[in-house]
């Protein structure tokens, strides 16, 4: 049995185009349903690649590392201050531009290319510092983001930057 997205099998076609403009990117979605033509068109949103998964970046660092006889460098005191070296490189990228909307819109492919490079060294950094640590990414993650949902309650905090200390009840 052939399995379908549910939209084919209702009548409705669907046709997915970008504008190309990676500075203002967006989607165009057209669909026909039942002869008649409609589009929309809305701000694309981003998402992750599912591959590499951070075991596999780990992995793949830890192999880095072993092929170069590395590990006796990589305690981790080290790898804080150089991941701590690799934001400050991250930070000059940004240095000087004021505000940068979401995008980087007026950045040039050779900015991104290098931005993507520095934040890569970031993560590295981190998961391999997380590995020495003996913590677990994304567990980790889940916690904290409970406890964020508790310090932060959407009702309490929507649309204000305030720090929870600073919220009464």
């Amino acid at each position: 049995m052939m399995a379908t997205n549910g939209k084919a099998a209702c009548g409705v076609k669907e046709e997915v185009t970008t504008n190309g403009n990676s500075e203002n990117s967006s989607k165009s979605h057209s669909f026909v349903v039942n002869g008649a033509a409609a589009e929309v068109s809305q701000p694309q949103s981003f998402t992750f690649s599912p591959q590499p998964t951070i075991e596999d970046i780990r992995r793949l660092q830890a192999e880095f590392t072993d092929e170069r006889d590395w590990n006796q460098f990589h305690q981790p005191r080290n790898l804080l201050l150089a991941m701590v070296g690799e934001v400050g490189e991250v930070s000059e990228l940004f240095q000087w531009r004021g505000e940068v909307a979401e995008g980087l819109p007026g950045w040039t492919e050779s900015e991104r290319e290098q931005l993507a490079h520095e934040l890569s060294d970031v993560l590295i950094y981190l998961v391999e510092l997380a590995e020495k640590c003996r913590v677990d990414l994304p567990q980790a993650v889940l916690r904290k983001m409970a406890l964020n949902r508790l310090k932060y309650p959407a009702s309490k905090v929507h649309g204000s930057a305030k720090k929870y200390t600073e919220y009464k009840d």
